[in-house]
């Protein structure tokens, strides 16, 4: 082989091992490529995914383990709940005992009634009292067990003799009444369809001041309620001239509602009744309820 020759199958040799070397390097690199975009895909895919599972908890959410503050929206119903009184009243006091028996700070907030409802039932609360059962209530809320019963009577002046056991035997009577208060749905009907007169005023203090002077004869209240008012807008003479009936017109059930809107409610109620079940076995509910007897005779 001449020297030219060799020279030129030398030089083909080194061009094709240059070829295949650039095509490796070539191949090498894309190989590399492809593998770094498929990574930073992935790795895109996978924040996405977590953007969408991961949704923010609302302020006032509790998650599954009870949080160790809440609030409780209320409203005014002295002398059960009312910011007239130190501690707000026997109720108040009661519900913040219970929560803590539970290891759970409960804090209230004093709202219009229809506003603490609406605001709860949307979760902007973890609780709210108190309310009689509704059925229609059962939709936005969990219902505690009973927490209070109400009783409500006809208040009358201590001369005048009466008595009654049937809606008609109060025909001859002249009733007070809250305005656009509900009494049951006996007294209510009877109101109604126009068997019994019911001269309404704004507040307790106005119908009891309408019983005094006989503008009305007979004023349905519930009993803790209606001597509360006695004892904080009228003196000891006034308080002196009025009674009340013993047989009760309605008797209520009342609850601490909890809002369906949070996912911790469930666990929350059961907090509750637990603490609640307790606070009467050990004598204390009895002992609250005993201060607002004492009220009423003192």
């Amino acid at each position: 082989m001449t020297e030219g020759a060799l020279t030129r199958l030398h030089s083909g040799c080194l061009s094709r091992i240059f070829i295949r070397t650039t095509s490796l390097a070539f191949l090498f690199c894309l190989a590399i490529i492809l593998s770094s975009s498929n990574m930073a895909l992935a790795t895109e895919n996978q924040i996405t995914e977590n953007q969408i599972t991961e949704k923010p908890a609302t302020e006032n959410q509790i998650p599954n383990e009870i949080a160790d503050k809440i609030t409780v929206t209320v409203g005014e119903w002295p002398p059960f709940l009312t910011q007239e009184l130190e501690g707000n009243g026997v109720v108040a006091e009661m519900i913040i005992e219970i929560f803590a028996s539970q290891g759970i700070e409960a804090e209230l907030t004093f709202l219009p009634w229809g506003r603490g409802y609406y605001e709860a039932s949307i979760g902007e609360f973890q609780a709210m009292g108190v309310w009689m059962h509704k059925q229609e209530r059962e939709k936005e809320f969990l219902f505690s067990e009973p927490i209070l019963h109400e009783q409500f009577v006809f208040f009358h002046r201590k001369d005048m003799d009466f008595d009654w056991d049937k809606m008609s035997d109060l025909k001859n009577y002249r009733l007070g009444g809250g305005i656009k208060y509900s009494y049951g749905p006996k007294l209510d009907a009877a109101v109604t369809d126009g068997t019994l007169f019911m001269d309404r005023g704004p507040s307790d203090e106005v119908n009891f001041h309408k019983l005094l002077t006989g503008r009305i004869q007979i004023y349905p209240q519930e009993k803790s309620v209606g001597y509360f008012a006695l004892m904080n807008h009228f003196s000891a003479e006034d308080r002196d001239q009025i009674t009340h009936h013993p047989k009760p017109i309605l008797n209520n059930l009342s609850y601490v509602l909890f809002p369906k809107a949070l996912e911790g409610s469930a666990e929350l109620v059961v907090r509750f009744n637990r603490g609640l079940k307790e606070f009467r076995e050990s004598g204390a509910y009895d002992r609250y309820m005993k201060r607002l007897t004492d009220d009423e005779t003192s």
